[in-house]
């Protein structure tokens, strides 16, 4: 089978942190891996200093940066179609703020031309068009919850599931390519036990700072998944080390001092090169003996 996987994330870097080994495994395997990435991340904060200026509240030159910071990164993650949803710069990123909870949400004061306030149906249709040029058996995307609650990544979870339905309706919008209907789609994870896990050997090292706040044995924020609820897990350790150069090349983004390279110094990079999904449209194919498949494929052969 020629397979084809389909990824669609808010900003640059989402893909690489969530999916980064996974899409760097496919690829080297010879799997047509595309990414579709809704905005430019124009809206995110800066921490290289002498990049400051570039921040939406100073020069706001951030979102062409991260263009520059995704070629790299998709680079380093052998992953050669990746592209904006209707072109770069369609949607603005939408910012963010955080709620009592700890939870993000849309701001206030939120901009017209921002993903968040894009046209369901417009944007969607922009993205029938790219799913039924590529024709992907798998598309990887957010939960409805966006992960941690970033109004982006909800909204690029609702495109891609309304899409993913509107691109198999023969009669929806034919001008846009013969009708596809995607097999199987699933939503990026993260294990809960796994993260349990690294916060205990993140504290028996010493390491009190890296996700401050998160007790390894107790509530952890949503995006950590029950481990029952997951579906499959790819096991790509081979390409850990890609995907943290992947990260490094997201320098606005990713601290290299950060939470995720405290987690690698103290488990090694095995800890990012596996990777968890659920199912969400589509039928689980063979698992292993934890109930998990180890292919996003699995079934489809």
């Amino acid at each position: 089978m020629d397979r084809r996987l389909m990824l669609v994330h808010a900003h640059p870097d989402d893909e690489t942190i969530g999916q980064g080994a996974t899409m760097a495994g496919y690829a080297a395997r010879g799997t047509q891996v595309t990414l579709v990435t809704c905005t430019l991340g124009e809206e995110g904060e800066v921490l290289v200093p002498e990049l400051a200026h570039l921040a939406a509240d100073r020069d706001d030159a951030l979102g062409p940066h991260r263009v520059t910071e995704l070629a790299a990164a998709m680079k380093e993650l052998g992953v050669t179609d990746h592209r904006f949803l209707g072109g770069a710069g369609r949607y603005r990123d939408s910012g963010m703020v955080w709620d009592e909870r700890g939870h993000a949400k849309a701001g206030e004061d939120v901009k017209d031309g921002t993903f968040w306030r894009a046209d369901l149906l417009e944007a969607s249709a922009l993205l029938v068009e790219v799913v039924r040029e590529v024709r992907p058996q798998v598309l990887v995307t957010y939960d409805e919850f966006g992960g941690y609650g970033h109004p982006d990544h909800i909204q690029a979870h609702r495109v891609a599931t309304y899409a993913t339905a509107l691109a198999a309706v023969p009669s929806f919008r034919p001008e846009l390519g013969p009708a596809w209907d995607v097999a199987k789609v699933y939503w990026g994870a993260m294990s809960a036990n796994r993260m349990r896990d690294g916060l205990r050997a993140l504290r028996a090292a010493g390491d009190t700072t890296s996700f401050e706040g998160m007790d390894p044995e107790g509530p952890l924020p949503p995006f950590m998944v029950p481990d029952e609820m997951l579906s499959a897990v790819i096991e790509a350790d081979d390409f850990a080390e890609a995907k943290m150069r992947a990260m490094r090349a997201h320098a606005t983004q990713i601290a290299v001092d950060g939470p995720f390279f405290a987690l690698s110094d103290n488990l090694g990079n095995r800890v990012w090169g596996t990777e968890y999904f659920r199912i969400a449209k589509g039928v689980q194919g063979p698992t292993n003996e934890d109930g998990l498949e180890t292919d996003l494929f699995a079934g489809l052969d």
